[in-house]
């Protein structure tokens, strides 16, 4: 037992300076969102950069992906979030359908499947199915936080559990750390935003 905690006391203090920056600004882009602060996109862009340097490292090769799309999802968020013009207004937060609920799940679990086929059999991917996973409904929730979805606490829930377990499994210990505290934020993210949206008329 002292073994294996002294064993995660050195990879914690051994973590790269990338990793501890990635967590930090990865807290702060979170609390921003919160918010509703437009500010969590710049610091989303920086964040992701980093965490795929990250990934790549220890073999979670959906999830280095994954940080090209959230690159991409940060800045459409951005534009979408802070339309230019005269008669920019901030735009509210909406629920899904039922229908679009059920999508979403059965599009999540779809992309679990075939990322992780894919991962098993043409790389030596660390943990192919349970990496395909978190990306595939990180992919979904990200989405949806972009269009300003109450859902997509409740993806990330499930996302930043499951990365609790894998993160904490390959080795990086800031990361585990990270997203536990990820998990706590989306509850609290989730709550903010429920209100948020029966405040302005429930769209």
């Amino acid at each position: 037992m002292i073994e294996i905690l002294q064993h995660i006391w050195q990879a914690i203090i051994g973590a790269s300076w990338y990793e501890q920056l990635a967590t930090v600004l990865g807290l702060i882009g979170v609390g921003l969102t919160i918010r509703q602060s437009i500010w969590n996109f710049p610091i989303g862009l920086v964040q992701v950069s980093l965490s795929a340097v990250v990934f790549y490292q220890v073999r979670l090769y959906a999830d280095m992906k994954l940080q090209g799309f959230f690159f991409l999802v940060l800045c459409y968020g951005w534009w979408h979030w802070a339309k230019p013009g005269e008669n920019r207004v901030v735009l509210p937060v909406t629920r899904l359908s039922v229908p679009g609920r059920v999508g979403c799940v059965a599009a999540g679990l779809a992309g679990t499947g075939l990322w992780g086929w894919y991962l098993y059999a043409n790389t030596d991917a660390a943990m192919p199915f349970r990496d395909a996973f978190i990306a595939s409904f990180s992919i979904l929730s990200q989405w949806l936080q972009a269009r300003k979805k109450l859902e997509n606490w409740t993806g990330w829930m499930i996302v930043n559990l499951s990365a609790v377990v894998v993160y904490w499994m390959a080795g990086l210990y800031w990361f585990a750390v990270l997203y536990l505290l990820f998990l706590v934020l989306a509850i609290g993210g989730h709550y903010e935003w429920l209100k948020s949206w029966r405040e302005h008329g429930r769209g």
